[in-house]
């Protein structure tokens, strides 16, 4: 389980989160929202190492992360990043780099890597495209790509930022299946959402992050009841009881 303790990190001498603490728990779906510019991105590079962190600890099953070489930290936490470069590689290909953590040098795949490889492009419906070049492929193809890389790490946590961007209803539908799949599995899974309705639809957990500040971090019933939603978003967040459980929108907040 990854845990982190008082952390403070930024950019530039600059704080962007500041004393959160938080756990990422198997077995859960943990939902992180906050408005643009309030720390969520930031928060899951310095839970990866990927960010020096300016104060606080960050526990690996309570070893300190400065202590693991990066083979380690990769086979145990996997990221689907928001942004990223667009390689020219066959999609397949692209996949098999997600297990280079598990791999002495030189790199030779075994058949076990092209099996969890393909298991991962059947799981995002991303195999049928296997053969194709990245750049040839559509947003949402793509995004579908680099799910599978992060499920193809075989990681004990996986970090997902935005990961429903690009990608139509049914496919964002099927992200969050896949996710709930994944912590039903035993893995921890932390997505950075702005669809504050799917987040209560779909988590565990609901951490809600305001100008770098953790403010809750509790079931999706008690964040609807908290109203924190309302006052950091500036709308109000109802709630429908229907066949299918409780359903979730927002309206504009009255002035």
């Amino acid at each position: 389980m990854i845990r982190l303790q008082n952390l403070t990190a930024g950019y530039g001498g600059r704080a962007v989160v500041r004393d959160v603490t938080m756990e990422f728990r198997p077995g859960e779906v943990l939902a992180i929202l906050g408005p643009n510019g309030s720390g969520k991105s930031t928060l899951l590079r310095a839970a990866l190492g990927l960010l020096p962190p300016m104060g606080g600890t960050i526990l690996y099953n309570g070893v300190e992360l400065q202590k693991l070489r990066p083979k380690e930290i990769a086979r145990q936490a996997a990221f689907l990043t928001q942004s990223r470069n667009t390689p020219s590689i066959q999609a397949q290909r692209m996949v098999l780099h997600s297990r280079f953590p598990y791999l002495s040098y030189p790199r030779r795949y075994r058949q076990e890597d092209w099996q969890i490889a393909r298991q991962a492009m059947e799981a995002t419906g991303s195999y049928p495209y296997r053969d194709t070049n990245v750049t040839e492929l559509s947003g949402g193809q793509r995004q579908g790509v680099y799910l599978a890389m992060a499920l193809a790490q075989n990681t004990q946590t996986v970090f997902m930022d935005e990961p429903t961007t690009y990608l139509d209803i049914r496919h964002q539908i099927q992200t969050m299946a896949t996710a709930r799949e994944l912590a039903d599995l035993g893995k921890a899974v932390v997505l950075v959402l702005h669809d504050l309705s799917m987040a209560l639809r779909a988590a565990d957990r609901v951490g809600v992050l305001d100008q770098g500040d953790l403010v809750l971090c509790d079931c999706p019933e008690a964040v609807f009841d908290s109203q924190v939603l309302d006052r950091v978003f500036g709308v109000t967040v109802h709630r429908v009881s229907t066949d299918h459980g409780d359903q979730f929108y927002c309206t504009a907040t009255e002035e």
